[in-house]
């Protein structure tokens, strides 16, 4: 059953909220730079010099129109009187911000030097042009004021503060060193102009650009690739298949490595970096489209990457909720992958099993296809055409297949029979979700499963569907959408803290130091951060936040395929979250998705801290207090 589906994609209502979010995108993070302000130095530094620019580009342009030369014959009348005091403050003001913002960048990559920063010489470039020029702007300032004494010096304090120190100076004098420093500020100011497109410069041009044009779609949702039968281009394996706004953004970063110093692949130690896949990328786009070399048959993207390459990327989102300039590496890893399960087939031999799993047995597990098995002396309805419930429990593959998940499942199954909620689950008709598909590269796939789905659940009657699953949560969610199914959907957490007051007190609480681990795809992507905690708090257990958390959470390395990947144990991203864990002595790692769940549940195992810290999920907990149990 589904609910009231949005305006269409191309409607009059869609467009104009399309501009809407596009213009207050460009407000938020083209002008503000809300993402730049997450470190407070860098924040500082770039929009003193930001705002320095953009006042003198505006300013240099109204002093140019005095002179006639925009409106022929028109002197513009503006500033004037007072305005044009105020004109003189606001000028030498900006020429001050841009000082010591160039000043700072200076001090930040010569001194601070932090981890992430690489300098390169258009870095140095830009910074020391910009000191040029307003070196040159305010000596040209002080040189006339010394020469023509006007009465509204002391409003230019900058100008006139130097103009003191060339009290020794014959007005003649000064009249011809302004004449040449005119000369040499104009020129450096087109040196300034003509340098944007071949220097570090470019993003302010770009940057702008690509904040708003880049896709309007749900977090963590994929563009499909349409009328996926009869498409000729499956995937991206040369850098001119990118689409132009993919290649814009390639363009548009500035190399400050916000995404590689939060990347879970990249802190772990394995031989990925979504800064380096871009950079990788543009050089890629540069030697191929824009220069003498653009031979693209020669040379395909796996050439430079490596085969391997972009499956180490967990598609955790880190990178994308981290930079300035809405930069998207994981568009471009699934795009690359796509080419490589859909057109060469070089995947990993682990990835090629588990599609092969997905397409045969319907779940990546490679299990026969008995889903309703671990739930079959729970007295659970099945749901069926022409019977209508409120809750349809998605029950996913993890806690159809996997043992620990099962636990779990049958967990929240006693939880909604004590709430008295009127629901039911899928039974057989359910099949995998597609997510795993979909991430590792396989769109086919994905789309016949997502396809079969959307049919069997609009052939039944229901209000909701829960699942416990984020990452089913997001594909049922966010993506199916874009297929014809729309659906209410709620993760499992939601909908226990709406139905809290319906779940019986047993009255024990779990005598553990618990801290909660957020899921990419429930947290970063669905932004769902307060729901499981207050649904921990209303347990009454005692919680303590990893130094990691929320929108800064790490990832536990499950998913993008990362459950299935071989990785070695030294560079594992489980056992750094297990790190965080462990750092605050919690006694219990809290999670609210099954990948998760069965990743940390490893990384203690490698260990064998199993008498240390345990590895429950939300539901677990509040069942101990609710129920009396866990079990």
């Amino acid at each position: 059953m589904t609910v009231d589906t949005p305006a269409p994609r191309h409607s009059p209502s869609a467009n104009a909220s399309m501009v809407r979010m596009r213009l207050s995108g460009f407000l938020v993070y083209g002008l503000f730079h809300v993402r730049v302000w997450k470190k407070l130095y860098a924040g500082i530094m770039h929009m003193l010099i930001f705002l320095g620019v953009s006042i003198q580009i505006v300013g240099t342009a109204i002093g140019l129109m005095q002179m006639q030369l925009f409106i022929p014959f028109i002197e513009l009348q503006f500033p004037r009187g007072s305005w044009y005091l105020i004109y003189e403050l606001t000028m030498d003001i900006a020429g001050v911000a841009i000082l010591i913002g160039a000043s700072m960048a200076a001090f930040r990559r010569l001194v601070l030097r932090p981890r992430a920063l690489e300098t390169h010489w258009d870095d140095w470039y830009a910074i020391g042009i910009l000191l040029l020029i307003s070196v040159l702007g305010f000596m040209l300032e002080g040189l006339r004021i010394h020469a023509t004494a006007p009465a509204w010096g002391n409003w230019s304090p900058v100008g006139k503060l130097l103009a003191r120190s060339m009290a020794g100076m014959s007005i003649e004098h000064a009249e011809t060193v302004h004449r040449w420093l005119l000369r040499v500020h104009t020129g450096t100011a087109l040196v300034f102009i003509a340098g944007i497109p071949f220097t570090k410069l470019r993003h302010l041009v770009i940057g702008p650009l690509n904040i708003l044009t880049h896709p309007l779609m749900p977090d963590g949702t994929l563009a499909a690739i349409d009328n996926i039968e009869n498409a000729e281009q499956l995937g991206v394996g040369r850098v001119a298949e990118f689409t132009p706004q993919q290649l814009l953004s390639l363009d548009a970063c500035v190399n400050c490595g916000r995404c590689e110093e939060i990347c879970p692949a990249t802190i772990s130690g394995m031989p990925f970096s979504p800064r380096e896949l871009v950079r990788v990328l543009r050089d890629e786009m540069v030697e191929r489209l824009v220069e003498a070399n653009n031979d693209e048959a020669a040379h395909g993207i796996n050439e430079t990457l490596g085969d391997e390459y972009t499956w180490y990327c967990t598609t955790c989102g880190a990178c994308i909720k981290h930079c300035p300039l809405l930069i998207n590496p994981v568009a471009e890893v699934i795009d690359v992958r796509r080419h490589q399960a859909l057109t060469s087939g070089k995947v990993p031999q682990s990835i090629g099993l588990v599609l092969r799993s997905i397409e045969r047995q319907g779940n990546p597990w490679g299990l026969p296809a008995d889903r309703a098995a671990w739930v079959e002396d729970l007295a659970v309805h099945k749901l069926e055409p022409g019977r209508k419930t409120n809750v349809l429990f998605f029950v996913g593959c993890a806690s159809a297949y996997d043992e620990r998940s099962k636990k779990v499942a049958r967990t929240f199954v006693r939880l909604l029979q004590a709430a008295g909620i009127d629901f039911a689950i899928l039974g057989d008709a359910e099949t995998c979700c597609g997510e795993t598909a979909r991430r590792l590269g396989h769109e086919y796939l994905f789309q016949t499963m997502a396809t079969k789905n959307i049919e069997v659940l609009s052939s039944v009657s229901f209000e909701r569907i829960v699942t416990q699953c984020p990452h089913c949560f997001n594909t049922l969610k966010n993506e199916y959408p874009y297929f014809g199914g729309t659906f209410m959907v709620q993760h499992a957490v939601e909908f226990l803290i709406e139905s809290a007051a319906m779940l019986p007190d047993g009255g024990r609480t779990l005598d553990k130091l618990v801290t909660y681990h957020d899921s990419c795809y429930l947290g970063r992507y669905n932004q769902i951060y307060d729901q499981p905690r207050a649904l921990l708090d209303r347990t009454g257990v005692s919680r303590v936040e990893m130094r990691r958390g929320r929108g800064n959470g790490f990832c536990c390395g499950g998913g993008g395929g990362g459950m299935w990947m071989e990785i070695s144990h030294e560079t594992r991203i489980n056992q750094h979250r297990l790190d965080d864990a462990l750092a605050v002595r919690a006694d219990v790692i809290a999670a609210a998705c099954p990948y998760c769940l069965l990743m940390l549940d490893d990384a203690v195992r490698s260990r064998r801290l199993e008498k240390s810290i345990q590895v429950m999920d939300v539901s677990e907990i509040v069942a101990a207090q609710c129920l009396g149990d866990g079990q």
